[in-house]
């Protein structure tokens, strides 16, 4: 029992100082491995971003392809004359004989019909 005593008395504080401040840098490091700057949420939230630029890419790249190949039927070696003729009808308000063309326009106002 007095081995225990002498055992008590001689913790002092600077025996408990090393295993605080390792378990505080312990703390420290782990802390910041997962909420720093550069940790695993930053790269789960930049692969994430990542993951979201690349969909945008793809979506923009295919109404890139669909936009050049209308221009592509638009071109003298390859031109599609049942594009043509919808771009024609509907540009210039042209239309073959024995057609009926119905043109709808704005509503008349209210004022127009009171006259």
């Amino acid at each position: 029992m007095a081995k225990m005593r002498n055992m008590v008395a001689r913790v002092s504080p600077g025996r408990l100082f090393r295993p605080l401040f390792i378990v505080f840098v312990v703390f420290y490091f782990s802390y910041h491995l997962a909420h720093g700057e550069r940790g695993l949420f930053a790269l789960v939230r930049e692969q994430q971003q990542l993951a979201k630029l690349h969909q945008e890419i793809d979506t923009t790249r295919q109404a890139r392809k669909a936009k050049e190949q209308q221009v592509a039927h638009l071109r003298d070696d390859a031109l599609d004359l049942d594009l043509l003729d919808e771009q024609m009808r509907r540009l210039l308000g042209m239309m073959k004989p024995g057609e009926l063309v119905v043109i709808m326009g704005p509503p008349p106002a209210a004022s127009t019909l009171k006259k």
